[in-house]
């Protein structure tokens, strides 16, 4: 990311004590990914650490292969400072969205940029097969990647061990009630695991990769086996206490409606969720549906099709409205694991939403836009976890002034 003159970047703060050095890692790790190549001197100025503590700090994470130098700036007298720039090679994670019915796996090298994409049937989502179908795709990539691998992210549907929601059924993964996944897939794997809800992990793909890159608070409604909301505040992901922050499938939107496996009746989910649509096709002989023959149906005009497009807009519209005074976000992004045809058409036909906190004639974007990054969303997400993890610091920040 390029500097502008005279404006304001949030900046990680280094500490100079010893005893912080694996702190003081991250904060220059963190400030070459996002810069962009630095020299040692500007590198100290961001972080506020010493020369002699960036020249060892540095030298070691280019011994590391973590950072590579880039050649020398040309500017000004004297010797020209050598720059130094994250290599991408250096390091990789991975990725996994396990839902009800498929597998998706990325790679993302350490500058986050991605190097692998698969998506795969999957039948059996046991916590024995989960595992066994993890192992084999961590199996693939090393034999693809040399790179060492700092970790796994994996993402799941929620909620997560709610009492009194049964949170069972064809949306969610069955036999993963009260059993520790992050533990139990780490010890699997002997790799660090770090696990996430499926709509959180979408709204830090979208983040990174797509729609909502320049975006520092949205709200993404993410199309999974069922329907859930993910929240991006500042630019992070918004969890809430327990990581189940954004669960719209379960808000009782129809009282009195379709029977829902939380206990509940009338739960958006039962109406504008990919799982919804996949029942009213098959209700009308349409079986065992996947992404690409929803375009198909979608391109013929299939009536069941637009039968549910009408009934998912007439249910979300208002849970739009809700999501924008509670949060107030600069845009709310869908997407997920329906065609990009599909979801422009979803946003057509809600038409004029209701009024809300974000009904003004001046807005920078539309209310509700499409994501960019497709199936891939969530697995892009997960695997950016890991990195997060390894590089970013998280100890106190202050506002600087770069120094040009």
């Amino acid at each position: 990311m390029a500097f502008q003159p005279g404006s304001t970047h949030q900046v990680t703060l280094g500490k100079n004590p010893e005893r912080s050095r694996d702190h003081n890692r991250r904060v220059v790790l963190d400030v070459v990914r996002r810069h962009g190549s630095l020299g040692r001197m500007h590198i100290a100025r961001l972080t506020h650490l010493t020369a002699q503590a960036i020249a060892n700090i540095v030298d070691e994470l280019v011994g590391e292969n973590l950072l590579m130098e880039t050649g020398r700036l040309r500017s000004g007298r004297g010797q020209p400072p050598i720059q130094f720039a994250v290599n991408p090679d250096g390091a990789m994670t991975m990725g996994i969205e396990m839902a009800a019915d498929h597998m998706v796996s990325t790679v993302l090298d350490l500058s986050g940029q991605p190097r692998s994409k698969r998506i795969m049937p999957v039948r059996d989502t046991s916590p024995k097969q989960v595992i066994a179908h993890i192992r084999a795709e961590l199996e693939a990539v090393r034999a693809a990647f040399k790179s060492p691998l700092l970790g796994i992210g994996v993402v799941m549907p929620g909620p997560f061990e709610i009492e009194g929601m049964t949170s069972v059924g064809p949306t969610t993964l069955p036999g993963w009630a009260n059993i520790d996944a992050a533990n139990l897939l780490t010890e699997a794997c002997g790799e660090p695991v770090t696990v996430e809800n499926d709509a959180n992990a979408a709204a830090v793909g979208e983040r990174l990769f797509g729609a909502g890159h320049s975006i520092s608070g949205f709200g993404m409604i993410y199309f999974g086996a069922g329907l859930g909301l993910g929240m991006v505040h500042d630019g992070a992901p918004f969890r809430g206490a327990f990581g189940n922050a954004g669960e719209i499938g379960h808000v009782v939107v129809a009282p009195g409606g379709r029977a829902c496996p939380c206990g509940q009746h009338g739960c958006l989910e039962r109406y504008a969720s990919v799982h919804a649509l996949r029942e009213k096709l098959c209700d009308a002989g349409i079986a065992d549906c996947d992404f690409t023959d929803l375009a198909g149906l979608h391109a013929e005009r299939h009536p069941v099709l637009m039968e549910w497009l009408d009934e998912a807009a007439t249910y979300l519209a208002p849970m739009i409205a809700m999501i924008e005074n509670i949060l107030d976000p600069e845009t709310v992004i869908l997407g997920g694991m329906l065609p990009d045809a599909i979801i422009d058409e979803l946003i057509a036909r809600m038409g004029q939403l209701p009024i809300s906190v974000a009904s003004r004639s001046k807005r920078v974007l539309p209310r509700v836009m499409r994501g960019q990054t497709g199936q891939y969303t969530a697995a892009l997400g997960a695997a950016a976890l890991p990195l997060f993890e390894v590089v970013t610091p998280k100890l106190e920040t202050a506002a600087t002034r770069p120094t040009e």
